[in-house]
């Protein structure tokens, strides 16, 4: 139960705060918002106001906004025709610098759900940081420090006989000896010594060793201001970070290990029973990347309709909108067969760890 909850509340607002931004601009510019929705598939209840159909639907992960006027329309002859020029509340019919604003102010909503959670979570908890010490905080599931049996709290006080007495010392030991046997020498409850063995992993980016484990946090409080100056920070890093990662997988210096819904749930749940702070700075980063995701120029997103408006507004004439809409249906499709060859690829993974 919760983490059905936890994939609804984590979709659900990011998604409408996306489509939220598209609503408020819309508005803003005088563009007649048909149908502002929470959910997808049959309404459950809604409300008709003067121009504006407001529904909870049956599928609660995420919403729409219908604009009138954004999609071409369709004529007897089944041709799509630009909305009449006359039209004052038509999307078609606002100058191009409108259009565009309504189309990235969902990426954006998404960059700022992001600053607004992890702002939450800094003034919630504090500002955290890395105490330099030897004792571990946290263990990664599945990898070889959390399969030898260490455990949070443990100090590992030396790496094959070699001390460590804090993380820096730590970290430089183990990563100097990917696939490697280590014996290492832990302190667990008051003075209590004893030696474990185990295999390092090799990280694919950097070529470290990695064993899977984080050092202690240690939670300082904080003021709202400063609160909001580590959000802004925190969403800034985890933006660039993404964009690299991105970057690398496409250029093929990393491996395209692209994580789909099934994935995706899986992470949510497990965030959420880590606790709310947790599940709040997931969020925020997976907030991030809808919105980067969003601005990308692929046919169905948001980026691609932002393209079509760049080149309408040099050219001084919208492209033919029959056209248009056929790079959308097809970008939406190859969008369709990808996300099914991830799930596919995330059921098998789930699987096979399952075995």
């Amino acid at each position: 139960m919760l983490t059905t909850l936890a994939i609804v509340f984590v979709f659900g607002s990011m998604v409408m705060i996306h489509e939220l931004g598209h609503y408020m601009v819309a508005k803003w510019i005088g563009v007649k918002v048909i149908e502002f929705s929470f959910g997808f598939g049959p309404k459950i209840v809604g409300y008709q106001g003067k121009d504006t159909l407001y529904a909870l639907r049956l599928i609660p992960l995420g919403g729409f906004v219908k604009l009138h006027g954004m999609d071409a329309e369709v004529d007897v002859n089944g041709k799509a025709v630009i909305a009449p020029t006359h039209d004052a509340q038509s999307f078609m019919n606002k100058p191009v610098w409108q259009r565009m604003s309504v189309i990235v102010a969902g990426p954006i909503m998404n960059f700022v759900l992001a600053i607004i959670l992890f702002v939450g979570v800094f003034a919630y908890l504090g500002i955290p940081s890395q105490g330099d010490t030897n004792m571990i905080g946290s263990l990664v599931t599945g990898k070889p420090a959390a399969t030898s049996g260490i455990q949070p709290g443990d100090k590992i006080l030396a790496v094959n006989n070699e001390l460590t007495p804090n993380w820096t010392s730590l970290t430089e030991a183990i990563w100097a000896k990917p696939d490697q046997v280590l014996s290492l020498t832990i302190e667990r409850d008051k003075g209590k010594q004893q030696t474990v063995s185990l295999k390092t992993e090799k990280d694919a980016p950097t070529g470290h060793g990695m064993i899977g484990i984080a050092p202690e946090i240690i939670y300082t409080h904080a003021s709202i201001l400063e609160s909001t100056r580590y959000g802004l920070e925190r969403t800034v890093d985890f933006t660039k970070t993404i964009v690299v990662l991105l970057v690398q997988m496409v250029t093929g210096k990393i491996p395209a290990d692209v994580g789909g819904p099934v994935m995706i749930a899986q992470v949510i749940g497990e965030g959420a029973h880590q606790g709310l702070a947790n599940l709040l700075s997931l969020t925020g980063v997976l907030s991030i990347q809808l919105g980067l995701i969003n601005l990308f120029p692929i046919p169905a997103l948001d980026g691609s309709r932002l393209i079509f408006l760049l080149i309408e507004g040099v050219r001084g004439k919208p492209l033919n909108p029959e056209k248009e809409n056929m790079i959308h249906l097809v970008g939406f499709v190859l969008l369709m067969a990808l996300m099914i060859a991830v799930t596919y690829k995330d059921v098998l993974r789930l699987f096979n760890k399952v075995g």
